[in-house]
């Protein structure tokens, strides 16, 4: 990684920048296949899955009996590892249930919400160099708890036609609805859309490489919701003195190995740490299967040195990371300090990957700088909240003049009249 020492304010804006990703090409492939496949339906899927995952499908939905199948193929301490990372996710989540109070806002005037789960919801899992069967329990799960009726997921098949027997495992863990064989964008079409096969959804979720980010974006432009805008993969680490360099060097590698577009940022307050951590980097990266992805990644990370952990703390939330680790002693008064960031990991054992798969918390979480006006995945992404308001007689007493008003001053009458004739009846005036 570059090492940038002790940067003016005016140098954070290019140390913060993410690489640049030219999507005009991109976006016209991506708006050819979900036309196609918009007006093709199945049909059009079939094509698409033939040409880029390489594959001759007859159909589409994954049957009962390809999941009982897929858990007989897994090792019994991988299950136990996917149920326990569910029971926690299932946890958490569980913990963040809504209950909406009447509040009595003027005589006579009572407003409360009731928490609605979506309907429908799609979830995407990603199913090639890294099959993510972890994402499968962060999505599946809090929408189960939600309450949503119906949960679709769409991922890749291998080009036998099977799905990764980890993905079906999770899914049937987490009480996923119904499974398709269905990748890249031909997959987000096809819940934004509904084809013969897929039924169509109200949200999609789900992780993805440029084309599928590129693809829900277009679709949630006017045909359906999306979790987040985002981004490839990132993490910021911030370390002091006393840092672990084997933990800290580890942690940015976990985060460079997600793809070649990802990136990784140290911010630390010691010169030797810098230089400790990019030795260590070089010496765990040589062992890394993944080795060529991560070296590109680290092509984009940086490593800056500040004066003080205030002024790294200041960069970090500059920055907005997806993921940050307080790899500090005293993370928890720098903790208060944090103001952008997806999700937030306290002291040097808490490892990126423990929210990745088992801490209980989401991982799906906004990237690209979006922690600045975006959460991550969580039990209200699964809801929507309707408002309620009753008004007595004594209601439009307490604010009928001020409605009235209000409206006029607007200059929309009938706004005003709406509440007039009330008035009227309530008060027996003309």
């Amino acid at each position: 990684m570059r090492i940038i020492r002790y940067p003016s304010a005016d140098a954070w804006k290019s140390i913060i920048e993410r690489p640049h990703l030219d999507m005009s090409q991109l976006n016209d492939t991506v708006r050819t296949v979900i036309n196609d496949v918009r007006a093709g339906g199945d049909d059009a899927i079939r094509r698409y899955e033939e040409k880029f995952d390489h594959v001759a499908l007859t159909d589409l939905k994954v049957c009962q009996q390809e999941i009982d199948e897929a858990e007989n193929m897994i090792d019994g301490d991988l299950k136990q590892a996917i149920r326990q990372a569910h029971e926690n996710i299932y946890r958490f989540h569980s913990a963040q249930s809504f209950s909406g109070i009447k509040v009595t806002t003027a005589p006579g005037v009572e407003c409360w919400q009731r928490s609605v789960p979506i309907e429908k919801v799609g979830l995407y899992i990603p199913g090639g160099t890294a099959p993510l069967f972890s994402t499968v329990l962060m999505l599946a799960t809090p929408a189960k708890i939600a309450g949503c009726k119906n949960i679709v997921l769409c991922t890749p098949p291998d080009k036998r036609g099977k799905v990764n027997p980890a993905i079906l495992f999770a899914a049937s863990v987490a009480g996923v609805s119904d499974i398709f064989k269905i990748g890249g964008v031909q997959a987000i079409a096809s819940m934004a859309y509904g084809t013969e096969s897929v039924p169509k959804v109200s949200k999609i979720f789900g992780p993805g490489n440029q084309y599928v980010m590129a693809a829900k974006q277009q679709v949630s432009l006017g045909d359906v919701a999306i979790d987040m805008p985002a981004g490839p993969s990132e993490v910021c680490v911030i370390a002091d003195e006393g840092s672990n360099v084997r933990y800290v060097a580890a942690d940015l590698l976990s985060q460079a190995e997600h793809g070649g577009d990802s990136q990784v940022l140290l911010i630390t307050t010691s010169e030797h740490i810098a230089d400790a951590v990019n030795a260590e980097i070089e010496t765990q990266l040589a062992v890394l299967p993944r080795k060529d992805i991560a070296t590109r990644a680290l092509a984009n990370s940086k490593c800056v040195v500040m004066h003080t952990l205030d002024e790294a703390m200041a960069l970090s939330n500059a920055y907005a990371p997806e993921h940050l680790i307080l790899a500090v002693d005293d993370y928890m008064s720098l903790a208060e300090k944090v103001v952008n960031a997806g999700s937030v990991f306290l002291g040097k054992y808490a490892c990126e990957s423990a929210g990745d798969y088992a801490s209980g918390t989401n991982h799906t979480l906004p990237t690209h700088g979006y922690a600045t006006a975006y959460s991550g995945v969580n039990l209200d992404s699964f809801m929507r909240k309707i408002t309620f308001q009753h008004l007595d007689e004594q209601g439009v007493l307490s604010i009928g003049r001020t409605v009235e008003l209000m409206a006029e001053n607007e200059q929309l009458h009938a706004h005003k009249n709406a509440m007039t004739v009330r008035l009227r009846d309530v008060t027996g005036r003309e």
